[in-house]
């Protein structure tokens, strides 16, 4: 399995950030306390080595964006999402010698000394013509969606060391294995589940990008950071395809977090089950699902939100909810409080705004806060959020405030 964890230096603990959040965090040495987020970052390119090139040289304006709020926010243990991903780790190495050590909008540099990355499926050749497009080679036959292997994939940094020899990876992990899988349906035929082929169900991966289960030593605890980013439930037909997909691949931790139900799961090595009872973990991640808005399958999100083993502490925003004020159209009657969002859809236009960013850590870890970058209007740091055209992302970093036992 290709993957790695680097150590280069350490970096500072969880500090005070902006106008629009108020952090007030005391040293982790005296309060135990660590703050976990995810940002969708949007450092997406449409073709390899584009990102690296990029970032040579520390002057692309939307990732000193991305590094200024992240700079700001100050997180202990970050997942980003759409961070292409090369083998070399270059774009990564690039972005923290660049970007993150180096301050932007006279912010302290911040240091990550761990980070983790790893092979996605987005743009991973299946050979068969997955979307019946009449071609094998385009993006959407790849095991996820993208235009070259390693597009919008992901890397967790981390204050911490990771375990290195203990990370699970489920990037080959079939959807056909899953038990009661929603595998979409050929409206034509009267069996179930038969929308792909039996040739495309032998090798199609469940994971659009990958899930990661990524252990890290905090104290002499253990947190295992719990990460993916499930395919958008659109961009597909009357078959669901893709909504189908997003349900199961978020149904995944609710059954690694359920030893009765985990039994059936096997990671990249072969090894069969979830995670133990009695670990500590979050869940990081762009779920592209909303409990109650937009598209896609309510009962994969919410089925999540309610596990028994999960907290939700519904991070908010007074920028998200002013948005879709001003935005109007869709964003006129949610069903969802406007306040939870954490993704900025173009104005007035379906789906609106949504809550698709999730950091839910488990029940028995104390939280003291939680909150979404996302300023206000008058906030000068509401230049960083600016969009479309969007200045960082049309996502928001979701940050969770944890004490970890000693």
């Amino acid at each position: 399995m290709d993957y790695a964890v680097h150590s280069d230096g350490r970096g500072g603990g969880a500090v005070g950030f902006g106008l629009c959040l108020l952090c007030g965090l005391a040293a982790f040495a005296e309060a135990a306390m660590i703050r976990a987020a995810t940002f969708n970052c949007s450092l997406n390119r449409p073709t390899a080595g584009r990102l690296a090139e990029d970032l040579s040289g520390g002057g692309d304006e939307q990732a000193r964006n991305v590094a200024e709020i992240i700079q700001r926010v100050r997180p202990d243990i970050l997942l980003l999402n759409e961070f292409d991903y090369d083998r070399q780790g270059e774009a990564v190495r690039l972005f923290q010698r660049e970007y993150l050590a180096a301050g932007q909008g006279g912010q302290r540099p911040i240091e990550y000394p761990y980070y983790y990355t790893a092979p996605v499926n987005t743009g991973a050749a299946s050979g068969l013509d997955l979307d019946r497009d009449g071609r094998a080679d385009g993006p959407g036959d790849a095991f996820g969606y993208g235009q070259f292997e390693g597009q919008y994939g992901m890397v967790l940094f981390s204050r911490f060391p990771i375990q290195r020899s203990a990370v699970r990876t489920f990037q080959r992990f079939l959807w056909k294995d899953m038990p009661g899988a929603l595998l979409p349906d050929e409206e034509a035929v009267e069996a179930a589940g038969d929308w792909y082929s039996r040739q495309a169900l032998a090798v199609f991966r469940l994971s659009s990008k990958s899930h990661w289960d990524v252990p890290i030593e905090i104290g002499g605890a253990v947190l295992h950071v719990l990460a993916s980013h499930p395919t958008p439930p659109v961009f597909d037909g009357p078959e669901d395809r893709n909504g189908r997909r997003n349900h199961d691949e978020i149904r995944f931790w609710t059954d690694y977090l359920t030893p009765e139900r985990s039994e059936y799961i096997y990671d990249d090595r072969g090894l069969f089950g979830g995670l133990s009872a009695e670990a500590l973990f979050v869940i990081c991640g762009d779920l592209n699902a909303d409990p109650v808005d937009g598209d896609g399958l309510r009962e994969g999100i919410s089925g999540l939100l309610a596990h028994r083993r999960v907290r939700d502490v519904r991070p908010a925003s007074k920028g998200a909810a002013e948005a879709a004020a001003l935005q109007g159209g869709v964003n006129s009657d949610p069903i969802g409080p406007p306040e939870l969002d954490t993704y900025q859809s173009r104005p007035g236009l379906p789906p609106g705004n949504l809550r698709l960013d999730y950091v839910l850590p488990c029940r028995t870890l104390e939280v003291i806060k939680a909150g979404v970058f996302w300023p206000e209007k008058a906030d000068p740091l509401s230049s960083l959020t600016a969009g479309p055209p969007y200045a960082s992302s049309d996502h928001r970093l979701v940050f969770v405030d944890l004490v970890i036992p000693e």
